[in-house]
């Protein structure tokens, strides 16, 4: 460093203005003022880990320890900051916050620029002002920060595998995929379709197909959190327990987009009531939202009706068991990646079309099933067909059966006893209608993992006790009918087939 330069330097050290008790007084009563006018929760959730450092030349240095805090606080309480910390101190005439080092020190202050410069004659910028360095702040944050906003409201960890690129398409999955693509491409600021409700029974590539549209967004630049049900749900009681739920509100509400993996697991009335009103938030603002679960909205019993209704307001889309050519796409690819790895693993077409054929169950099945090949392989002995049936048998047998939904029940029993679903549903209780109710009610279930006040509710509202009085009545009829007994098994062969 020349001579100047050091004397450029020792001279603005020289203005600093060091943090005396009576400056550090004023920032406290400043804290004060702000804690009364935004509130307890708000205080706490933005302003606790706020740090005054020093004042220099009327301007004042705060520093933070997360970048989106430090984002947050410049888009959305600059101009209230400035204007408590003016009346108890004076002569301030902007303010600049900076980053702490994990040693505790800040990062340099940010040059002032007219963005970021808050001068004390500036007038309030307009929520529309306001709305773009939000946004761009935010996305910063969260392309700095791997996709994570804090610690009690950071995303689920992105399997960097699971992106478009390694995603098959194929018939059972073609219009999921292609919903998905148009959730990135359109950056119009009005979404197509919002929410994106992608439902599928397990191993199907739900979660693959959320979290590539989460990498694409993300390498986009927009904001997005990707969460799980139990993620979110752990997230909402962290920010309970730290005091910061004021803050997760704001930045489930902020956000470009918002995926949720299993959504079926979202248990509680209190996690409930925040999804939804996190989800009628974005969804009012005309930002993204994509869910997935394992069953459409209206089969999710357990979810609060109104949020089942927004989600099924928007696109529903069934990704359903995979194909024969889909299943050999996957188990093609999954036998390219183990020869990478293995040089000297082969597969006869004639092995691989058998595994296609015979494994139906799902995705994760099929790579189970490579898996058994390359151990029979490592043996040694030949890789034939009679061999892979030997080494995958666990896994043949293993095909799950179709799943029974309460509706179709409804619908078979109502045409096998030539009443309407409509009067199984009814309050009726003449002798044509209680027993095809009774017996939908046993094979409801008898056929489903539905609980027995779950079933009631699909039954018109009935009590639970309703429900285990028909099933009880319907066992013991079949016990001694065997004309109901047969007349019972022909309906669960006819819904299972």
């Amino acid at each position: 460093m020349n001579e100047s330069a050091e004397l450029s330097a020792a001279s603005a050290a020289a203005r600093i203005i060091p943090l005396t008790r009576d400056i550090e007084e004023s920032w406290r009563r400043s804290c004060r003022r702000l804690r009364a006018e935004l509130g307890e929760n708000v205080f706490t959730s933005w302003f606790g880990r706020l740090t005054l450092d020093s004042i220099d030349q009327g301007r004042a240095y705060f520093s933070v320890p997360t970048r989106f805090l430090k984002s947050w606080i410049e888009a959305h309480y600059s101009d209230r900051l400035l204007t408590a910390l003016e009346a108890e101190i004076g002569g301030i005439a902007s303010i600049s916050i900076a980053m702490r080092s994990s040693m505790g020190a800040p990062t340099p202050p940010t040059p002032p620029t007219p963005a970021n410069q808050l001068k004390a004659n500036e007038p309030a910028r307009s929520g529309a002002a306001r709305a773009a360095p939000a946004s761009a702040s935010r996305g910063r944050a969260m392309r700095e920060e791997g996709v994570a906003y804090s610690d009690s409201f950071a995303s689920s960890p992105l399997d960097r595998r699971l992106t478009f690129a390694s995603f098959l398409v194929g018939r059972s999955n073609q219009l999921a995929y292609s919903a998905a693509q148009r959730v990135i491409e359109d950056r119009s600021g009005q979404p197509a379709f919002s929410p994106l409700y992608v439902h599928s029974a397990v191993g199907l590539g739900k979660t693959h197909l959320l979290q590539a549209t989460a990498h694409a967004a993300v390498a986009q630049g927009r904001s997005v959190i990707y969460l799980t049900a139990e993620r979110f749900m752990y997230g909402f009681v962290a920010a309970l327990q730290s005091h910061t739920a004021i803050a997760f509100k704001e930045a489930m509400r902020s956000i470009d987009l918002l995926i949720i993996d299993d959504v079926q697991f979202l248990q509680g009335k209190a996690f409930q009531n925040e999804f939804g009103h996190a989800l009628n938030a974005l969804l009012d603002s005309g930002r993204q939202v994509v869910v997935a679960a394992d069953r459409p909205p209206a089969d999710l019993e357990s979810l609060d009706e109104r949020v089942r209704s927004r989600l099924a307001g928007g696109l529903c889309v069934e990704m359903a068991a995979l194909d024969e050519p889909l299943r050999l796409k996957i188990l093609e690819a999954r036998i390219t990646a183990a020869r990478a790895q293995n040089p000297h693993f082969a597969v006869s077409p004639a092995v691989v079309a058998y595994v296609a054929k015979s494994v139906v169950s799902n995705g994760r099945d099929l790579e189970g099933a490579v898996n058994r090949l390359i151990a029979h392989s490592i043996v040694g002995s030949p890789l034939t067909v009679e061999a892979a049936e030997a080494a995958i048998r666990d896994l043949v047998r293993a095909r799950e059966p179709r799943r029974v939904k309460i509706e179709d029940i409804q619908k078979l029993v109502a045409s096998h006893y030539s009443v309407s679903r409509a009067d199984i549903l009814s309050s009726r209780r003449t002798a044509t209608v209680v027993k095809p109710r009774q017996v939908a009610m046993y094979l409801s279930k008898a056929l489903t993992l539905r609980s027995l006040p779950e079933i009631g509710r699909r039954f018109g509202g009935r009590d639970h006790t309703t429900v285990l009085h028909a099933v009880r009545k319907i066992e013991g009829l079949s016990a001694s009918d065997s004309a109901l007994r047969e007349e019972l098994e022909l309906l669960k062969r006819m819904l299972q087939d």
